[in-house]
Order: structure tokens, then sequence, then C-alpha cells
């Protein structure tokens, strides 16, 4: 019952350690003075959206390919199912 809101909650950290580790980079590197116009807070958070997105992109085609009959062990399964009748 849980196991989504955790997969969920593991998402958003790994987001999260990333994103901070870019903001920290940007702060470090404004501290030599060293700065890049594309590395921004906008951008910084841009890319924590797609990372987002991405994981989850990731996440949702596993689990429609593992919760199908399409590799060679999952279709030597589902023909098992049907000569027995259970499907």
């Amino acid at each position: 019952m849980y196991e989504k809101q955790v997969k969920n909650d593991k998402v958003k950290g790994i987001v999260i350690l990333v994103v901070g580790f870019l903001q920290a980079l940007m702060g470090f590197l404004a501290t030599l003075n060293i700065r890049f116009e594309w590395l921004s807070n906008e951008s910084i958070n841009a890319f924590g959206v797609l990372l987002t997105a991405f994981i989850m992109l990731v996440a949702g085609v596993y689990a429609v390919w593992k919760n199908t009959f399409t590799g060679k062990k999952a279709q030597r399964q589902n023909e098992e199912l049907h000569k027995k009748g259970l499907k």
C-alpha cells in the first residue's frame, strides 16, 4: 500500500540531491568569481523537473514491460498459463 509513496519519495530524494549539488556548485563557482550564463537557479530548477519526468518515464516503461507478457520468459509463462487453462 505504501510502496508507491516510498518510490515517489525515493525519486524526489534523488532529484533533491542532484539539484542541491548543482546549486552548491553554482555557489562555489561564484565564490571563485566564475560565472556561467546557463547555470542559474532557473536552469537548475528546470533540470530538476526534467530529471523527475525522465525518472518517472523510465519507471513507467519498466512497470509496463514487467507486467506484460513481452519478454521471452514471460511469453513462455503465458504459454503455460494457456495450456493449463488458467488464462
